[in-house]
């Protein structure tokens, strides 16, 4: 698959502690439904076999959306399961590593949170960075802040598209108007709302006016 940078302009990021006691499925197609653009399933608590299975049912529903599906972290399941890509982070799987097994159709993003890392993802084969926490994170409470200025200094230092991520919500996401993002990474401004589809498409609705 090849990344459009409008594939990344909502990026939501599943969380079953935000879901509850929902039916998963039924609240990742609901997101679907409201207009996310690309999404990643990250499900740290699962083995290997059950994570792809379940990538393979959330796959599904996003090929029926034309969705990209991304997993996070282990990108052998993300093979194996049929995905679009994987997300790895500063510690997880070298993105050279993956890129050499998956091949130039497998989508990779890289966290990065200096210059340095940015441009060593780039070297690496990466498609997109990830870069945050642009706010206080409440599903990532030890991650480090990332100022606009900084923002703007990675998202320059290369050609990559970038999403910003962490601790984004309806309420401040206007506020990241100007940054020069081209996606925003939200977990529990979509999958911790009572209307997930609604919580979705009113994000969609806010971008548009970036």
């Amino acid at each position: 698959m090849k990344l459009e940078p409008s594939m990344l302009r909502l990026y939501a990021i599943t969380d079953r502690g935000c879901i509850g006691e929902r039916d998963f499925l039924r609240c990742v197609e609901a997101a679907l439904r409201g207009g996310v653009t690309m999404l990643q399933l990250r499900e740290k608590g699962l083995d290997d076999r059950a994570l792809i299975e379940e990538a393979r049912q959330v796959g599904a529903l996003c090929r029926e959306y034309g969705v990209p599906l991304i997993v996070n972290d282990n990108y052998r399941a993300a093979l194996e399961a049929g995905a679009d890509g994987v997300h790895v982070g500063i510690e997880d799987a070298p993105v050279a590593e993956i890129r050499a097994l998956a091949g130039e159709d497998f989508l990779i993003g890289a966290t990065a949170k200096t210059v340095a890392q940015a441009q060593a993802a780039r070297a690496a084969g990466a498609d997109y960075l990830g870069v945050g926490a642009v706010f206080p994170s409440p599903t990532k409470q030890n991650a480090v802040r990332i100022t606009p200025a900084q923002f703007r200094e990675i998202k320059a230092s290369v050609t990559l598209p970038a999403v910003a991520i962490g601790g984004i919500t309806r309420e401040n996401l206007p506020t990241l108007r100007g940054l020069g993002a081209d996606g925003f990474a939200v977990v529990s401004a979509i999958f911790a709302q009572e209307d997930i589809e609604g919580a979705a498409r009113e994000l969609r609705s806010l971008l548009s006016n970036f």
